[in-house]
């Protein structure tokens, strides 16, 4: 059995159901993986450079989200070594602009954070 067909019965953190929203919500919500993807919705980058643009993150930490983004098909190693996002991915970061832009909106009328 493929690791992509486990993810689909493998149960969430926090879920017993192993519901396909609790399953994507425990992913994104593993240290790195938002920022991961984030950093890497404009271009691909190379393993050292997506580290600097995540504040040094830990090589380890880095390396087990981008093999755990790689298994559920959100990131892919291109050609010349760097990392991107899939096209299932960038669709995925698509979902989050209206939450960027909501927090841009936020942010400014508070000052919070």
């Amino acid at each position: 059995m493929s690791k992509r067909a486990n993810m689909k019965t493998r149960p969430a953190r926090g879920s017993r159901t192993g519901r396909p929203i609790m399953a994507l919500l425990d992913l994104l919500g593993r240290r790195w993986s938002l920022r991961i993807l984030w950093e890497l919705r404009g271009e691909p980058l190379t393993s050292r450079v997506l580290r600097t643009a995540c504040d040094e993150a830990s090589p380890t930490v880095l390396q087990a989200r981008l093999t755990e983004l790689r298994e559920a098909g959100f990131v892919e190693l291109g050609e010349g070594g760097g990392y991107g996002l899939t096209p299932l991915g960038r669709e995925l970061c698509e979902t989050f602009m209206p939450l960027h832009r909501f927090a841009e909106r936020w942010r400014s009328k508070t000052n919070a954070y």
